[in-house]
């Protein structure tokens, strides 16, 4: 389709909110514009906090270890580099973040070769609470992302404002590039699995899954307290199967990958092919 805008196709929703996250696990930051390439919004997740102990990358999704990660925020430096601050406002760096955590960890710019993250399973942490010894997965990242940065599987991250009503939760608390305003009720999204999007005059996403969700979004995520809710609901109501050969999963919001690159802004139209 080259870089043509694609008409003719019904038009799915609009752009409601651009979400970024310069540092893996850390609150993020809110945009208006942003360059999308085959590896997602320009600067997002391009760095990760890596524990110097087990060589995994720190993730909320083990909340044990580290749902006070969601305690701090990253943003992007002029310069292309990401400056961090904690739950006071104030910048922090590797020593005090390690001293604050209680492990010593590094923050890294480069995956390193066969980077995992461990996941709690997501029914024991709601049947036992986040402090509770819990089974956990080792999940390899960026199964489906292109070289560089640190995604869970894809570099794009959407989700509705459909399924966020039908879930009752905030969009912070599922950690999406895009909010996508969309009319219907439920969980609109898991229909565009398998389909390509148009994005604004030349950005298109082939959507490749829904997402499973964790733990995380239970977590208090800066001034938003604990909500269980936010991944029961899911469980009850929207259990489908992400990939061939894995088993039904609480699921809200799709991954997709980038085909065409593109600017995006909020208030883009977005068309279903």
């Amino acid at each position: 389709m080259g870089g043509r805008r694609v008409t003719g196709h019904p038009t799915a929703g609009t752009v409601e909110r651009l979400r970024r996250y310069p540092v893996k696990g850390l609150l993020g930051e809110e945009l208006d514009r942003a360059e999308v390439t085959g590896r997602g919004l320009t600067g997002d997740r391009e760095r990760a906090l890596l524990d110097l102990a087990t060589g995994r990358v720190a993730s909320a999704k083990h909340p044990r270890l580290w749902a006070a990660l969601l305690g701090y925020t990253a943003r992007t430096t002029a310069g292309g580099g990401a400056a961090i601050t904690g739950p006071d406002g104030r910048g922090t760096d590797e020593r005090e973040l390690s001293e604050a955590l209680g492990r010593e960890v590094a923050l890294i710019a480069e995956r390193p070769p066969g980077a995992t993250v461990e996941r709690a399973v997501p029914e024991e942490v709601l049947a036992r609470g986040i402090a509770a010894e819990t089974d956990f997965t080792v999940n390899e990242l960026g199964r489906a992302a292109p070289d560089g940065g640190f995604f869970d599987f894809a570099p794009l991250h959407l989700i509705t404002t459909s399924t966020l009503h039908a879930t009752g939760s905030e969009p912070e608390r599922y950690r999406p590039n895009l909010v996508i305003r969309t009319e219907g009720e439920g969980y609109v999204e898991n229909a565009w699995v398998g389909r390509e999007l148009t994005i604004g005059p030349t950005l298109r996403l082939r959507v490749l899954a829904p997402t499973p969700r964790c733990a995380v979004p239970t977590l208090r995520h800066g001034p938003l307290p604990r909500r269980a809710e936010a991944l029961r609901i899911p469980a009850e109501r929207n259990r489908v199967v992400p990939l061939a050969g894995m088993p039904a999963l609480p699921c809200a919001g799709v991954y997709a990958q980038v085909l065409v690159p593109g600017t995006i802004r909020t208030g883009d139209r977005l068309a279903l092919d």
